[in-house]
């Protein structure tokens, strides 16, 4: 047995006390008179024997009462792991405060019972000691050392939040903290429920450190989520229905039937039915939505789901432009017919230029362009073309008849894309529609029915390279290319073999095939706006820069408030950090002046936490080695009395405190009950 403060020890020269009372007051005599003295002497024995044993009982108990008064001030134990440091203590105490913690223990949330730890293990401290309580939120006063009455406070505060830490940076900022404490006497406390995907602990090694964790588990393991939300087209249009598609998946290991989904778009929300998803599977829905307008839109699509609801909602904002801007490069005169198809787009704007007045700085304002027919396409044309490809641009090619090989040869080998060998003055029909590709996906009802496809009088032969990633869009009955399409950096290339001059190609008068080829071109813009983003993550949002001077203060507002993002502005562009500002999930907007949106963004919550897959107490064992202690305490025991007999041993002070009144009490009914 050893004693935390063994200086107390020397209270028990107290014992002293009793021997001397009872040495002095006990022996002193009473006169007793009687009236007949026959019988004085056997009273005068008897009464003798049984003061003398009251007496000496009334001293044992005084001694035993102040000798197990004075062991409780020392503070006996029986050690069972080493020696024990003495003095102040420095602890760090990690909540786990992030969504996977709302799921229900036996009777309360995961967190409340966090919560409830925590208090526990301040507790089981002496007042002198130093604490840290940690979330997730890493905030600088929780990098501080607070007394224990300050360290309660902080654990009624933690909420529930959307931040997420992987164990490793919990550990690195408790290490940090502690640092600063001047005492060496240090202890570590992780309480969470261990998923998987954010416990990246290995082997524990620091034996000056010592690591306790606390591990704790929802009664069941059963949540669904939305995992993200998208549109088949980067562009939308008013009063036009889109395909959006749905992606749910099952984190359990057991079927989920008849979950509910609804969308929310406008004013009106919308039951999408109800789905089934496999154990651990993906399920994806499409449901059609019809854009109600134009700038920029929000929707919401929801899921019915208990008790983990963080991840059952997803948040997304799309941008719907007043026109989609077309640009002609011409030789000579425009295509009529050209003019004539674009302009019979609802919401479609033809500008035509001649390719020796270009402007190559307004090419960003346009979502397709079209080379009509060009004798030449010279070196700066071709690279600033190759600019606004990569920067997410459409660009459909018709090579001219008596064009310069050589220039498209080496505009096309930027891509790369096959070039032009040859002309051949041969009729030639399509025979071939690959409608599996965007282009022309849904664009015929009846995929069996005969169209009528286009027919050439002539049309380029092209070099045939395997490494260069040509996807053909309408082929000839021979397999030769007509139209095919090169994937670029963000945008896209669309090659065609033949001119777009009446004389050598029907194409602009077959409109079943014309009309949707060039709607769905210029749509199909690779610079697709992020409709949705993930709090919690350091992304780099982009919006357009509307002010000419630097210095102008762009603000966000949203669900969480008003505030300043960190920007830089870039040209014509301005970039946004958010240093994780955005806390609650919803619909932020950018803005220089009130009521006037310059750009609209959605966020959600990290799924990280969506998959409730743990670690095992055994498992954490096995994977952090013998130097950390998982303390695995019922959810009925209380965490103070195991915590002070693990940092101390078998701790007996309280034992002492209940033997001091118990032999005080026993005192007391000597000298009341026991008459001499």
């Amino acid at each position: 047995m050893q004693f935390l403060y063994p200086t107390f020890l020397w209270a028990l020269t107290a014992l002293a006390i009793p021997v001397i009372l009872h040495l002095f007051y006990f022996r002193r005599f009473k006169k007793v008179y009687f009236t007949n003295v026959r019988f004085l002497k056997e009273v005068k024995d008897e009464t003798s024997m049984r003061s003398k044993l009251r007496n000496l009982l009334v001293l044992a108990a005084r001694l035993l009462a102040i000798l197990f008064l004075v062991l409780a001030f020392a503070q006996p134990f029986i050690p069972q792991k080493g020696e024990v440091k003495k003095g102040i203590k420095a602890v760090s105490v990690y909540i786990d405060n992030s969504f996977s913690m709302s799921a229900a223990s036996q009777d309360v949330p995961l967190l409340e019972k966090a919560k409830q730890r925590a208090r526990e293990i301040v507790s089981a401290h002496g007042p002198e000691d130093r604490f840290q309580i940690l979330s997730n939120e890493f905030s600088g006063r929780q990098q501080r050392l607070v007394n224990r009455e300050d360290a309660l406070a902080m654990i009624e505060e933690i909420v529930l939040g959307p931040e997420v830490q992987v164990m490793s940076k919990v550990l690195a900022r408790q290490k940090q903290a502690l640092s600063l404490a001047k005492t060496d006497n240090l202890a570590s406390y992780l309480i969470s429920d261990f998923q998987r995907s954010v416990t990246d602990l290995t082997t524990y090694q620091d034996s000056l450190l010592p690591l306790n964790l606390i591990p704790l588990q929802s009664v069941q393991e059963k949540n669904i989520s939305i995992d993200t939300v998208w549109f088949e087209a980067p562009v939308r249009m008013a009063n036009q229905t889109t395909p959006l598609f749905i992606k749910i998946h099952n984190h359990s290991t057991t079927p989920v039937e008849n979950a509910r989904v609804s969308l929310k778009y406008g004013n009106e929300i919308k039951p999408l039915g109800s789905l089934s998803v496999g154990p651990g599977a993906d399920r994806t829905d499409t449901v059609n939505i019809t854009i109600s307008g134009t700038g920029w839109q929000r929707a919401e699509v929801t899921l019915t789901d208990y008790p983990i609801q963080f991840d059952d909602q997803y948040f997304f904002s799309f941008f719907v432009a007043d026109e989609i801007k077309v640009l002609s490069i011409n030789d000579a005169t425009p295509n009529r017919y050209l003019q004539a198809a674009v302009n019979g787009l609802p919401y479609f704007k033809l500008t035509d230029v001649n390719s020796q007045s270009l402007d190559y700085s307004k090419f960003v304002d346009y979502q397709l362009i079209i080379l009509n027919d060009l004798a030449n396409v010279s070196t700066g044309m071709g690279a600033e073309l190759k600019e606004y490809i990569d920067n997410g641009g459409n660009v459909l090619l018709f090579p001219g008849r008596n064009a310069n090989l050589g220039t498209y040869a080496t505009f096309l080998q930027s891509f790369p894309a096959n070039p032009p060998q040859s002309f051949e003055q041969v009729s030639r029909i399509v025979g071939e529609v690959n409608q599996a590709e965007f282009i022309f996906k849904d664009v015929f009802l009846n995929k069996s029915a005969n169209l009528r496809l286009p027919s050439t009088q002539g049309n380029y032969t092209f070099g045939r390279f395997n490494s260069r990633a040509e996807e053909q869009l309408l082929s000839y009955r021979d397999g030769n290319p007509y139209l095919s399409k090169y994937k670029q950096g963000k945008g896209n290339l669309y090659v065609c073999a033949a001119p777009l001059a009446q004389e050598f190609n029907n194409l602009v008068n077959n409109g079943e095939i014309f009309v949707p080829m060039l709607y769905k071109m210029a749509i199909s813009a690779g610079t697709d706006p992020r409709i949705a983003y993930t709090i919690g993550r350091d992304e780099l949002l982009e919006a357009d820069h509307q002010a000419n001077s630097a210095e102008i203060v762009y603000k966000m507002k949203g669900e969480g408030g008003e505030f300043i993002p960190e920007q830089r502005a870039v040209g014509a562009k301005v970039f946004l950090t958010m240093n994780g500002q955005v806390k609650k999930s919803g619909f932020y907007d950018l803005f220089l002046n009130p009521g006037q949106v310059n750009h609209g963004y959605a966020f959600n919550y990290n799924r990280r936490e969506s998959a409730l897959q743990y670690f095992s107490p055994e498992e954490l064992t096995e994977r952090l080695g013998e130097l950390v202690n998982i303390i695995s305490a019922l959810d009925t025991a209380v965490l103070t009395a195991q915590i002070e007999e693990d940092n101390r041993g078998t701790v007996l002070w309280r034992w002492c405190i209940i033997l001091a009144l118990l032999f005080l009490g026993i005192e007391i009914l000597l000298l009341r009950f026991w008459k001499v």
